[in-house]
């Protein structure tokens, strides 16, 4: 993968604090272009806090964070997202009181008026549902409908990587399987992709390369079909 793609980012030793706590403890990770690499692990292991390292949200003590050839590690999650970095948060997270047209209109802020028409419009045809309720109140909107909101307004910032954080949490298995359509959809649009997700066999069934993360570090790493099939993921993860 490494030898003919471009690496879009590069995770090098990062440590985060949460006060004394020491939550992520040298995590190294890459994602290179078109590449779905997934970061798996039990609840707490400190994924959603790798990702908020990365976008911004979170400040590493120590380590580096490269996006694209430029660090990016200490900057303000204001000046990474027009950079072509986005995150679709775990819980959603969309703004309940408003439409999904104004969420979406939220998603594309970075862009210009014409950009976000152009977006909107892929949109509403990428989520035919989105579109048939785009004057609803977003908070109205079903469980599996309120994510693929939430993974569209993302997209109206026209990543270059979209980060997706827990998108299957708290889904009927058949919703499961609708949002893990749409990531193979998104990637074979040629969108790169990291996802992290506790659902480890759905993860690792639609990844390219996977790392699992026990309590703030990385244990394992490798493509994502043989660590579906490795013993140690399986006893863990996969409940075999």
């Amino acid at each position: 993968m490494s030898e003919n793609k471009r690496r879009i980012l590069s995770v090098e030793d990062i440590h985060v604090f949460y006060g004394a706590i020491h939550a992520i403890k040298g995590v190294s990770l890459e994602v290179f272009e078109d590449e779905i690499v997934t970061l798996i692990g039990a609840n707490g292991a400190g994924k959603s806090t790798t990702l908020n390292a990365i976008t911004g949200l979170l400040k590493p003590r120590s380590g580096k964070i490269i996006y694209e050839d430029k660090v990016i590690s200490g900057k303000k999650a204001s000046k990474i997202v027009p950079m072509g970095l986005s995150l679709c948060p775990e819980g959603r997270r969309i703004f309940q009181q408003l439409t999904v047209r104004e969420n979406l209109d939220m998603g594309g802020y970075t862009r210009s008026r014409a950009e976000i028409r152009t977006s909107m419009d892929e949109m509403f045809e990428r989520f035919p549902r989105l579109k048939e309720r785009e004057r609803q109140v977003a908070g109205t909107l079903s469980g599996g409908e309120q994510q693929m909101l939430a993974m569209a307004r993302a997209l109206m910032a026209r990543p270059k990587l979209l980060m997706l954080d827990e998108p299957s949490m708290g889904l009927a298995p058949i919703l499961v399987e609708q949002i893990f359509d749409i990531i193979r959809e998104l990637h074979g649009s040629g969108v790169t992709i990291l996802l992290v997700e506790q659902n480890a066999r759905m993860a690792l069934s639609v990844a390219d390369r996977a790392y699992v993360m026990e309590t703030g570090v990385i244990t394992m790493t490798g493509k994502a079909g043989a660590l579906l099939h490795n013993d140690a993921v399986q006893k863990a993860y996969l409940g075999n």
